[in-house]
């Protein structure tokens, strides 16, 4: 396994990839559900290159990037042992040099749901994605549902900017309680790691309604709420029912493809999840 730093080492390191190449983008302390975005890129690609790239400019000042968890070693010794052929580990000065002036940003995809909470995150992560496959420029890119808007909002980018990239979607990889994994989930105490999978507990029986002919979102996001309610731990940002490919949020019947998404906070971590719905 070869691992580059600057932009200079990538390249070269590049040339000697047999092609097609899968990239699998990461911010690191990777956990099996990156290793089954590798997987699938592996299983895909003749070549596979993950990045590690703690990516500040989708942090805002209040959020964690300080405590961020973080291990470049072990992190190279998960991927060097199931085989990844290169590894990209640039640093903040490489991807954004003094007088650095230029932002990706995608418009309408990024308002709500984390877009109305995290201001910035979203031009953030479309920048950082850009760079990555302008310096890259892979076959294919993987990434999480566990993250729903943010692939929705890369696949906009990549349709918009005509970039040559095959956005893969990969499903979100769950602890066997349901928790779906997280580099965060490391900041959960004992008492709120019992509590997290109320999260999937309540999106699952929001789904079995849904299958069992239910189709009022105010109902669907009405029974999360009360189910996620009846654990004092949990503080519950947004609960939303959108329309799968626009993001906006339905306020009647449902009609086609659905996200059912959430934010809610366990002390001070904040735990995202999701399921489609009429898929």
């Amino acid at each position: 396994m070869r691992v580059a730093t600057t932009i200079f080492e990538l390249r070269n390191s590049l040339g000697e990839l047999l092609t097609p190449i899968g990239l699998v983008p990461t911010m690191g302390y990777l956990h099996e559900g990156h290793l089954s975005l590798v997987s699938a890129a592996m299983n895909d690609c003749a070549s596979v290159v993950v990045s590690i790239f703690l990516n500040p400019t989708q942090f805002s000042p209040e959020e964690d990037l300080s405590t961020y968890p973080r291990n470049m070693e072990r992190d190279l010794e998960k991927l060097d042992k199931i085989g990844v052929d290169l590894v990209w580990t640039p640093t903040p000065d490489d991807m954004y040099p003094t007088n650095y002036q230029t932002w990706v940003k995608v418009e309408r995809l990024t308002q709500p749901l984390e877009g109305k909470y995290r201001p910035g995150h979203f031009s953030g992560v479309t920048t950082v994605v850009t760079k990555l496959f302008n310096a890259v420029r892979p076959h294919k890119a993987y990434f999480g549902q566990k993250d729903a808007q943010q692939v929705i909002v890369i696949r906009q980018m990549v349709k918009d900017l005509n970039m040559d990239v095959d956005i893969q979607t990969c499903p979100t990889v769950r602890d066997p309680d349901g928790l779906a994994m997280s580099s965060r989930n490391t900041y959960l105490n004992r008492g709120q790691r019992r509590a997290a999978p109320i999260l999937f507990t309540a999106l699952q029986a929001a789904r079995v309604v849904y299958d069992g002919g239910e189709r009022s979102a105010i109902k669907l996001r009405l029974l999360i709420h009360k189910i996620i309610s009846s654990e004092p731990l949990a503080n519950i940002q947004y609960i939303s029912c959108a329309d799968a490919d626009t993001l906006e949020e339905i306020q009647d019947k449902i009609n086609g493809r659905a996200l059912l998404s959430l934010a809610v906070f366990f002390g001070s971590t904040r735990l995202i999840d999701n399921v489609l719905i009429g898929d």
